[in-house]
């Protein structure tokens, strides 16, 4: 597809869904009973949660037991991290079923294996930089079906950053900005199955979208502002809008098919919802940042 011709398509979907104001519900139901702390442990500010095949759910967050493994049911497998991190934000699968961290004060990505040793550190913990191994503020963590990455680059940087699978530094782009191509505050980032990168532009209120090199493509002003985003292998886009205390679900010409959550403390509701993740069952599991949870929304 040429750049004019993406170009045209997407900008037709952004019209035709911002004139559409009643979108549907997502027929989701809440589980209030997931998931099953142990007696005397607690989230605390949770902004990460990743799935992995098995349907376990690993939550990432700001107190003791920062990643926590559940089981399908909800039940706690293990917790580790303790003093690794100096303040969780993004966690990601891999290609290969590695678990990797995005540490945005300490200026970290981590890779870990399925027992959580530690396999491969980018940046230089509690030290910020703009180079090709620094980092300031990394935010989220994205990857090929070939085992390249994105990080999204973050709240002091304004930038996404690629690597190989190996961590060698590839290319990076964006400055801050409300350009095509500018950020401000690239907060999350997705790849699609045809290797187009999406970036939640979180304070431009946008999603925009590049080529596998960083070209500019797209972006789509009316979905709001996007701080996760999880693409399904069927390529629908799920994305959690923090602002607005929503989870909204996108085609990928950026059409809004319907929506979940409204504002509010109780299950079911959502307040600050940080980054999100769906299952093989197809639940979604949103981690929020001033609930201090993980809701589990099940298909009805």
């Amino acid at each position: 597809m040429s750049r004019s011709r993406a170009i045209a398509l997407f900008t037709a979907a952004a019209l035709c869904a911002r004139a559409q104001t009643n979108w549907p519900a997502l027929p989701y139901r809440v589980d209030a009973d997931w998931p099953r702390l142990p007696a005397g442990w607690t989230f605390e500010e949770t902004p990460g949660v990743a799935v992995d095949a098995r349907e376990h759910v690993f939550a990432f967050h700001r107190g003791r037991h920062s990643i926590i493994e559940f089981d399908r049911d909800g039940n706690v497998v293990r917790s580790w991290g303790d003093g690794t991190f100096v303040r969780p934000h993004g966690l990601r699968f891999d290609t290969e079923g590695n678990l990797w961290a995005a540490d945005d004060q300490g200026h970290i990505v981590v890779k870990m294996d399925a027992l959580g040793r530690v396999r491969m550190v980018l940046g230089r913990k509690n030290t910020k930089g703009e180079t090709n191994d620094t980092f300031n503020r990394p935010t989220d963590l994205a990857f090929t079906p070939g085992g390249d990455f994105y990080v999204s680059d973050g709240y002091g940087n304004s930038r996404v950053v690629k690597f190989t699978k190996e961590g060698k530094f590839i290319r990076a782009w964006g400055k801050k900005g409300s350009g095509e191509g500018e950020f401000n505050l690239p907060h999350a980032v997705a790849v699609d199955k045809s290797g187009r990168v999406y970036v939640g532009d979180r304070e431009n209120h946008r999603m925009q979208i590049f080529d596998s090199d960083g070209r500019f493509l797209a972006q789509w002003k009316h979905v709001g502002s996007p701080w996760g985003i999880a693409i399904t292998p069927d390529e629908s886009i799920f994305m959690c809008d923090g602002h607005n205390n929503r989870i909204l679900k996108l085609n990928l010409k950026g059409e809004i098919l319907g929506v979940l959550g409204s504002a509010g403390k109780l299950p079911g509701q959502l307040d600050f919802v940080h980054h999100m993740a769906v299952g093989p069952s197809g639940s979604i599991y949103a981690a929020e940042i001033k609930n201090w949870r993980v809701q589990k929304f099940a298909p009805r």
